[in-house]
């Protein structure tokens, strides 16, 4: 199972990510226009969302009679700010490490140092997306109505677009396409397309786990996070990859593979860990990494 040769761009995309095992990934940086088109689309989600509380409480509002506008118009504000907020915070926090626009355009965001995507780093990232575009789209729309008020809007309007550009094309001005949300919190967005599908990876695991037996704790060596490390080490193939993630494997939970090929110890081995992580989620339970212990 290998991949197409990548491209010159491609190449100047690729970087080199330590998995927690300590071996290194050759992985994709996303384009500008990639990660533009997942914010386009994560923001009509959002004025979609925005769109629809506004008609709910709109109605609200006539069916109180207008008694309660001040309180409306305080939920609506709270509301709108933390749903910006938290909805990219949410998305990324989750074992996918995407929102809605990322998973469309086959993203997701990775620790630049290889480690565990931590609360911290995605808090930071977004909450300087304040900084970088709502604030200054704020001050932009109302710039036309300042300007009419006061000499000083149109200088103000004037001052929000700067910002405003400043932040966007930042990603054109650094070789990594980081935002400065990503600078601070040390993230990268990284291309992570669907080449196969992760039922047709157990599948193809399910035809070599006959020739292999795992014990519930050499299972649960790991979480979903792992697990989705491992899929990409054999969407793309590397056999020196693939050899130095099945002997670290092979190692953490002490198995002897015996004759078995590379390749195939890791697809019986994900496919076993796959099925116990779906097992699991029948009884409510789910592990986002092998520091998860909760489970």
């Amino acid at each position: 199972m290998t991949m197409a040769a990548p491209t010159p761009a491609e190449r100047k995309r690729m970087r080199v990510l330590v998995t927690p095992e300590g071996v290194p990934l050759n992985l994709e940086l996303a384009t500008v226009g990639q990660r533009f088109g997942a914010l386009a689309l994560d923001l009509l989600i959002i004025v979609g969302t925005v769109v629809a509380v506004t008609i709910a409480l709109a109605i609200v509002f006539s069916r109180t009679r207008g008694g309660s506008a001040e309180i409306i118009g305080i939920v609506w504000l709270l509301g709108m700010f933390l749903l910006r907020n938290a909805y990219f915070l949410g998305f990324e926090m989750s074992a996918r490490a995407a929102t809605p626009g990322k998973r469309v355009m086959g993203l997701r965001v990775a620790a630049r140092n290889g480690g565990r995507l931590t609360f911290e780093a995605i808090f930071t990232r977004n909450a300087l997306r304040e900084l970088e575009l709502f604030l200054p789209l704020s001050l932009m729309i109302a710039g036309p109505i300042m300007a009419l008020q006061s000499d000083m809007g149109g200088w103000i309007y004037l001052l929000a677009t700067i910002w405003c550009l400043i932040f966007v094309l930042l990603p054109f001005f650094n070789a990594d396409k980081l935002r400065a949300g990503d600078m601070v919190a040390g993230t990268w967005v990284l291309r992570a397309p669907r080449q196969k599908l992760m039922r047709d990876m157990a599948d193809a695991g399910a035809r070599h786990q006959a020739d292999h037996s795992f014990t519930p704790a050499q299972l649960d060596a790991y979480g979903v996070k792992e697990l989705h490390v491992l899929e990409e080490v054999l969407r793309t193939g590397d056999r020196t990859t693939v050899r130095a993630v099945a002997d670290r494997i092979a190692r953490k939970i002490v198995y002897d593979r015996r004759d078995a090929t590379d390749i195939e110890f890791l697809r019986a081995y994900y496919h076993a860990v796959r099925g116990r992580m779906e097992q699991g989620l029948l009884m409510g339970r789910r592990r986002k990494d092998k520091f998860d212990r909760s489970v």
